[in-house]
């Protein structure tokens, strides 16, 4: 199982989502574009959160130095991003990608995160509450849909907001929830196990 952790923004809780499923499936992780904080990057936050041994940490295909859309982050850098450039690492375990920002961030002039998924993959799409974020997670899940995804799964972050959850799963029904992430006071390889061990029921 390949499964590719999205968000319908920034700072949604894609890195904590990835870590659970990683958890989960004891899968291998991989972030394709990592900009800015390269010392402690996703990757990093990803090996401390969880607490198996099979795990595998692949390399990203491009570090980048500053924390900007990967494009910008690039230019900086003086490098340009290619997709040939960005080969998917070989295993035979489960493994779970990380996406940059949202689906339609740029990686070049002509790219976006969303050009690295490939068709049969699990698209995990993190969701969160705040004004807006109806539209962005509406426009998501449409978005996937046009480009032929069809296992698409939400992941809800932070506080729970009814009124805002109910209208898009009443809107996609056909889209599952796998789960919710609550807000929590921190995220640690306890409170990530926790929650691993209740997804992966619902993963396998």
């Amino acid at each position: 199982m390949q499964l590719f952790v999205t968000g319908i923004g920034t700072d949604v809780g894609k890195t904590v989502v990835a870590a659970i499923l990683t958890e989960a499936l004891q899968a291998d992780y991989w972030k394709p574009v990592q900009a800015g904080d390269l010392e402690n990057s996703d990757t990093h936050k990803v090996r401390r959160l969880i607490s198996n041994d099979k795990t595998v940490f692949h390399p990203s295909a491009y570090a980048l130095q500053i924390p900007m859309s990967p494009h910008a982050a690039a230019a900086i850098d003086g490098v340009e991003i290619g997709l040939d450039k960005i080969k998917r690492p070989k295993t035979d375990n489960h493994l779970v990608i990380e996406g940059a920002g949202g689906l339609l961030v740029p990686l070049n002039n002509s790219d976006t995160v969303l050009d690295i998924a490939q068709p049969n993959d699990h698209i995990i799409l993190v969701s969160r509450h705040y004004l807006g974020s109806i539209n962005h997670s509406l426009l998501s899940i449409a978005l996937l849909k046009a480009r032929g995804f069809e296992n698409i799964s939400l992941v809800f972050s932070g506080d729970e907001h009814p009124t805002t959850e109910n209208i898009i799963t009443t809107m996609h029904p056909d889209v599952p929830v796998l789960g919710r992430i609550d807000q929590e006071p921190y995220f640690d390889k306890n409170v990530v196990k926790a929650y691993a061990d209740d997804f992966k029921s619902k993963l396998l």
